[in-house]
This record gives C-alpha cells, structure tokens and sequence, in this order.
C-alpha cells in the first residue's frame, strides 16, 4: 500500500437542524462559510441506547435494499445511524465499531438532499462539507447504480491509511478494509431495527469517486452504504 500525502483543506459550510412537522425534525442547511477544522456545528439527537428489535431479530431481518421511496429520514434517524457507524461508546473514546489499535482511520460521510457532510463522532455532530445535492454525481462514479440516486442518504466510509499504517506499516491495508465491513454491518443492522433498508455497495471507480465528492487527498472512499424506507 502506498502512503498517501498530508490532506488538503477543504471549503465547508455550516448546516442546521430544523424542527419540521411534528417532533420529527429532517436535515436542512443554510449556507455559510467555514472551514472543516473547527468550523462550527450543530449536535444532532442524541442516539438511543435501547431499541425496537433485539439484534437476533435484526440479523434474521437483514435484506440488502436496492428501492427505496422518496421519504426523507428524519435527524432521530440519521443520528442513530450514524452513532452506530462510528460513534463514541466510552469517555476513553472507544467506538461502536473495533479499530486496530483504536487507531479508527475511517471518516464517515453523508450524501442527501440538503448537501454532503463529514460526521464528527466525539461531538456527535454533523459539519457541512459541500452544499450540492452529490447522489448522482455518486451513482455516476458508482456503475450508474440507481439505489445511490432513490436512496435519502448515502453513506460514504473513507479511509485514512497513514493513520493505521503509522504504527502496522503493510498490514494497515487489510486493517482498514476489516474495520470498513464492521462499520457497515452496523450501519445495516440499524437500518433494519429502525424499519429502513440500506445496501452496501463496493463497486465504484475510486477516482472518479474522490473527485466528485471533493475528499481530503488522504481520505480514500472504501464503501458506500445508501439507507432508506424501503419501496
């Protein structure tokens, strides 16, 4: 595995959480700019500790949904998903997924139609990165596949090898894509105790996909994971 170079900086802007209809609240943003490192954020929910499904029932459930309906996902959900991605379990910083070494070299992104944005486990929160709606500019990279362009929200897991490279030199690469499947499996499984369906998707020109999304030169997307109510 080659080391990759020191990352660039990138334009953010800052999103907010409205209160739509009802106590459900959906994602919205208004623009401003910012920066990614300690610009400001907005908390989202917190996450649920306890849910609907026992994890037998969300392992028996577990389908990969390729459809999805138009319906948006509400912040309750994208916080619950995005918690048990990567979110923080204990004050020491331990994570819901493992990490070798708790090294955690993933950076977790999220695509919808209130722009594209980077998650920050410590603080739960979410950073605006880029204001466009990237769905297609994803499926486009991604074999045109149509479950990228239905679904909400798409979830991109990108890697920063150096970190785990810096202390497993070559075996870092194969380090990282374990830590990948572990976070996606939990991505799927809350997705199904929250009655959504998500799909994890591998296929893609790495490329063409860091481009579109504008990532770090160090941030290496690994997976994609589109989550949404089912069609």
């Amino acid at each position: 595995m080659s080391v990759l170079r020191d990352s660039i900086a990138v334009a953010t802007v800052i999103p907010w959480l409205l209160l739509s209809m009802g106590c459900e609240r959906s994602l919205n943003v208004t623009a401003k700019a910012s920066t990614l490192e300690g610009g400001e954020t907005v908390k989202l929910p917190q996450p649920e500790r306890r849910g609907p499904l026992s994890l037998e029932e969300a392992l028996a459930r577990r389908r990969s949904q390729r459809t999805f309906t138009n319906e948006p996902l509400t912040a309750e959900m994208l916080s619950q998903l995005l918690w048990a991605s990567s979110g923080v379990t204990h004050e020491d910083g331990h994570r819901t997924a493992p990490s070798a070494g708790a090294l955690y070299p993933l950076e977790i992104y999220l695509a919808s139609a209130s722009g594209f944005f980077h998650y920050e486990p410590r603080a739960h929160q979410l950073a605006m990165v880029l204001e466009p709606d990237l769905r297609r500019e994803i499926s486009r990279a991604s074999l045109d596949q149509e479950a990228l362009m239905e679904a909400p929200a798409v979830f991109v897991l990108a890697a920063v090898y150096e970190r785990t490279a810096a202390k497993y030199g070559p075996r870092a690469e194969r380090y990282v894509h374990l830590e990948a499947g572990h976070v996606a499996q939990n991505l799927l499984l809350q997705a199904v105790s929250l009655g959504l369906g998500a799909v994890p998707i591998g296929a893609f020109d790495d490329e063409k996909l860091h481009r579109a999304l504008g990532l770090p030169r160090n941030h290496r997307p690994v997976y994609l994971v589109p989550v949404g109510h089912p069609r």
